[in-house]
């Protein structure tokens, strides 16, 4: 009787502990989507306000300048429900605008453009990284919440179904293809 009762006791403690490393990893993964949110939120602010100042330094036609300053100010601007379709925006902006080789030329060779073009360029570049660890963080977050231990115990708490930032983030070929 008395043995019986031992190993029901250490079972329990040893699926209390299992249960209780499951939610530790749960919540770790919640942080890395937090760390990983705020980085792709940063540069995408950043893309949107270098693209900002490109379409305000004067060396862009005027109505490209417009197309880019609107896209990026709404981009910058978006409530959370629409921000993938402005960030969407901004992208097809930023190729159509700087689509052309000669129009990336004429950024470069413009005062300050050199380093506007290498600005541009990093963020354009950053934006799609930043994405993917973020979206990684997310989907190794819903394999977890997906299986029927942490569904059946509620080890997730209270904390949001996490989801993918999904977008257009193809950068404007003329641009990445001459800084390589």
């Amino acid at each position: 009787m008395t043995a019986t009762l031992i190993w029901i006791i250490v079972a329990l403690v040893a699926v209390g502990l299992y249960l209780s490393w499951t939610a530790g990893r749960l919540d770790r993964l919640h942080a890395r989507i937090d760390a990983t949110r705020a980085a792709l939120d940063a540069q995408l602010l950043r893309r949107a306000s270098v693209a900002q100042e490109l379409a305000t330094s004067g060396v862009l036609d005027p109505a490209a300048s417009i197309v880019l300053y609107e896209a990026a100010h709404a981009a910058r601007q978006a409530e959370e429900e629409n921000r993938e379709v402005a960030e969407s925006e901004l992208s097809q902006a930023l190729r159509a605008v700087l689509a052309d080789p000669q129009q990336v030329e004429a950024v470069r060779g413009a005062p300050g453009g050199e380093a506007a073009a290498r600005e541009l360029t990093e963020a354009v570049r950053r934006v799609p990284m930043a994405r993917r660890f973020h979206n990684d963080a997310v989907g190794a977050a819903r394999r977890l919440r997906e299986h029927r231990k942490v569904r059946w115990f509620r080890l997730a708490g209270h904390a949001p179904f996490p989801m993918a930032f999904e977008m257009d983030d193809e950068p404007p070929t003329a641009l990445v293809t001459r800084a390589a």
